[in-house]
């Protein structure tokens, strides 16, 4: 990359985190509990709207993991998702009114919420129907992955969202609050990806699966990307730039080893689809706040009135991840 590309990135990226600093104003603090983190807690940052029913198995799963702190942006909720956060002792939680859209989807209201507070931090940003799945995280804590990537000297962590769906129809298996959503969307596409590479800030591209294959048949390309890096040690001049896709510096999307070989990453298991989506999708259509004038709840929206079905003959049943290192979906790279 030139000097004057060079120059263009950095001036994009303090772009980012000025329009950071002044979208905080949209956010009104509810909860602020962050005096309680200490210096090596592990940190989650997350946006949500409405998502009442899947939040205990959300927390509890990531509690699990090892993060020490959340912290939430709810947008506007009327399900009683705010209140429900508000009153759990380890999440700090702020609101907005604001668009969601203006917001960049949400990416401006927690790169400033990361900027303000996860300094020094390892810090994952997911959403609440994603589930971090990654090698050995079956007998290790988050904290060992961290660890060994600070002693590695890896700041940065991919996963490749992978979109899991019942068999049968959607809507015959009601999700419980509570509930492993994975014990009924257990199933997945072990194939059918594309990849390319994205020159300017050299990440890679990944699309594909079922929603490719379901709600974008005629044009794949238009289908959400999968490729994700949710898993970063923060630092306040960093800056997300579209959703966990690709980050400023662009360093930090190198998470693949051009030269050979495999650098450790892992999976977000995506528990979209349950019987509760379509209503979503609805809901979100109507909204108009999602990227490229809605066009992905759109397709939603008009496919799930014929009530599709995702499961296919190659359909794959989840296992473990050691299963998803077998399929080429994730690979542990030199972390024994």
């Amino acid at each position: 990359m030139g000097i004057f590309q060079s120059y263009r990135l950095r001036l994009q990226r303090k772009r980012w985190r000025i329009r950071a600093f002044r979208k905080r104003r949209e956010l009104k603090r509810i909860a602020n509990r962050t005096g309680q983190i200490r210096p090596d807690d592990l940190l989650l940052f997350c946006t949500q709207r409405n998502e009442r029913i899947r939040l205990p198995f959300f927390l509890d799963y990531y509690r699990e993991l090892g993060i020490g702190h959340f912290f939430f942006v709810d947008n506007d909720s009327d399900d009683g998702a705010l209140e429900y956060l508000t009153e759990q002792p380890d999440v700090s939680v702020w609101s907005s009114k604001s668009s969601y859209k203006r917001a960049r989807f949400g990416v401006d209201w927690l790169n400033w919420l990361q900027m303000r507070y996860a300094h020094g931090h390892w810090a994952l940003t997911v959403d609440p129907d994603e589930f971090l799945v990654y090698p050995f995280c079956d007998t290790r804590p988050l904290r060992a992955l961290t660890d060994w990537l600070d002693a590695s000297s890896i700041r940065s962590f991919s996963a490749m969202l992978l979109d899991m769906y019942p068999k049968g129809r959607l809507d015959s298996q009601p999700y419980q609050e509570g509930q492993n959503p994975i014990e009924i969307a257990s199933w997945f596409d072990s194939g059918n990806y594309t990849m390319s590479r994205n020159p300017l800030f050299t990440n890679l591209w990944i699309q594909g699966g079922p929603r490719a294959r379901v709600f974008f048949p005629e044009a794949p390309q238009k289908a959400p990307a999968l490729n994700k890096v949710p898993l970063v040690k923060w630092d306040r001049r960093y800056a997300y730039v579209s959703s966990t896709h690709m980050l400023l510096p662009r360093g930090l999307n190198q998470v693949y080893d051009e030269w050979g070989g495999e650098k450790a990453s892992g999976v977000l298991l995506h528990a979209k689809f349950l019987d509760t989506f379509s209503g979503k999708a609805e809901e979100e259509l109507a909204r108009g706040q999602h990227y490229a004038a809605s066009v992905e709840y759109r397709a939603y929206a008009e496919r799930l009135r014929e009530n599709p079905q995702l499961w296919c003959k190659w359909s794959e049943r989840y296992i473990n991840w050691r299963q998803l290192e077998i399929l080429g979906l994730m690979s542990k790279g030199n972390w024994a």
